[in-house]
């Protein structure tokens, strides 16, 4: 195989690996729902916040939530109050969470 193939057949196969990990990852939007009393404080029950500042969360990519909430878990994205208050978070909710505001208008 040449360069170019190998390079074909790499993306197509990381491209594939990607999908199939984001769509194990829908979460409960039921469930979030009762879990997201932690976050209507600053995001609004309905997921629009209550400041300027802070994001809406309403409509959002489910994929980029789960993403952005794990950021703030881990310490890759840095805010003292989200890590708190994400730090209260189990693992295993945060796909219910991303779903809950993902399905909203």
């Amino acid at each position: 195989m040449n360069k170019t193939v190998q390079r074909i057949v790499f993306a197509v196969v990381l491209a594939s690996a990607s999908v199939v990990s984001f769509s194990a990852m829908a979460g409960d939007a039921a469930a979030g729902k009762s879990k997201a009393a932690l976050c209507f404080g600053c995001h609004g029950a309905d997921g629009i916040s209550t400041s300027p500042n802070i994001p809406n969360l309403a409509g959002q990519k489910e994929v980029y939530l789960v993403k952005a909430i794990g950021d703030y878990k881990s310490g890759a994205r840095k805010n003292p109050l989200m890590a708190s208050i994400i730090g209260m978070v189990a693992d295993g909710d945060i796909e219910d969470l991303a779903a809950f505001y993902a399905s909203l208008k």
